[in-house]
């Protein structure tokens, strides 16, 4: 059996997958698949070589077959197909006020211990989720990165009949679209890349290319001046920051999602003038992952058209080099059960 190893920066390699029997409360996977997300292309970029410890079997967007139980575990069985919420929230910390999904002694599964992208794969029982019936295991991979977008549009408080900006149309930034857009919103999505705003436009969602119309101009004229009632900054970018202030009306809501590692300039006027509210939101808690699949197992989330492509885990390396150097694509699987 195999598996996805980061090495170094810029080194992926096929390893052995050695299936660990699960103890006490742990859940022994078969794993189907496993996505490839920007986490995964910062760790093989060597952005995180501080955190993790190498050779490191990476992923976490994970679909699988329960394989085999440990002891007293009672939440699933053998053969249910499950997806992993990849959170191991160690001991409480009164600094977390019971919110463990950000916790002081959360480790992140995929980052802080071995991951997904391997054929068996033991993991804590608390993490899995059932997927639906109906729902592919090739498409129960996207159910993490879907978790991700209910909850940014849970903390957003987004209600039927407002108008929604989303900065950024990548895989997170158009799951948070399509999650709006069936809360009943209006959404418009800000993406500078020609080739994903042919992608997004195919799945029924306006688009502006602000590097070709002016934003907060274009937001004006398509609100009849009313502006956005909620903006997500997804795009991780100076540039983001500074249009998302422009783009609220009052008392608007901007939530950020996008990992910004280091201080940006904001334009806290605007807060003051327009008692504006700024939102963190980051990973997932149980109610999201249920969200997410309730909504793949309606139907309701096209899924299929954002697979771009599926890699067999003896082409892991193959996988990376083509996100790295397409970065267009929305969504890469590795299939791990090849």
């Amino acid at each position: 059996m195999k598996a996805g190893n980061y090495l170094e920066k810029g080194q992926v390699e096929v390893g052995e997958s050695v299936p660990v029997a699960p103890k006490a409360g742990e859940v022994r996977l078969d794993v189907g698949y496993c996505g490839i997300c920007g986490t995964d292309m910062h760790i093989y970029q060597g952005h995180m070589d501080a955190r993790v410890q190498t050779p490191l079997t990476i992923g976490h967007e994970v679909s699988a077959t329960v394989a085999e139980l440990g002891e007293g575990v009672s939440s699933v069985e053998v053969g249910d197909r499950v997806a992993v919420r990849p959170l191991d929230f160690g001991e409480a910390h009164p600094f977390d006020k019971g919110h463990a999904h950000v916790g002081k002694n959360l480790k992140f599964i995929g980052i802080d211990a071995p991951g997904g992208m391997q054929r068996s794969w033991t993991v804590p029982a608390h993490t899995l989720h059932k997927l639906p019936d109906g729902v592919s295991l090739e498409h129960g991979a996207l159910a993490e990165p879907a978790a991700v977008a209910c909850h940014d549009v849970r903390l957003g408080r987004v209600k039927e009949g407002e108008t929604v900006v989303v900065i950024g149309g990548g895989p997170i930034g158009i799951l948070i679209a399509l999650v709006t857009k069936e809360k009943g919103a209006r959404v418009i999505v800000s993406e500078i890349n020609e080739k994903r705003l042919e992608k997004i436009d195919t799945l029924g969602l306006e688009t502006v290319n602000p590097l070709k119309e002016d934003l907060a101009d274009t937001i004006l004229s398509k609100t009849n001046e009313a502006m956005a009632d909620v903006v997500f900054e997804v795009s991780g970018s100076q540039p983001g920051v500074d249009a998302m202030t422009q783009l609220v009306n009052v008392r608007g809501r901007i939530v950020v999602v996008g990992i910004h590692p280091q201080p940006r300039q904001i334009d806290l006027f605007r807060f003051f003038w327009s008692e504006l509210e700024l939102i963190g939101a980051r990973l997932y808690e149980e109610q999201d992952f249920e969200e997410a699949l309730a909504l793949m197992g309606e139907g309701k989330l096209p899924i299929e058209e954002l697979i771009t492509e599926v890699y067999p885990i003896d082409e892991v390396k193959e996988a990376f080099t083509t996100i790295e150097d397409h970065p267009e694509g929305i969504k890469y699987l590795v299939k791990c059960d090849a």
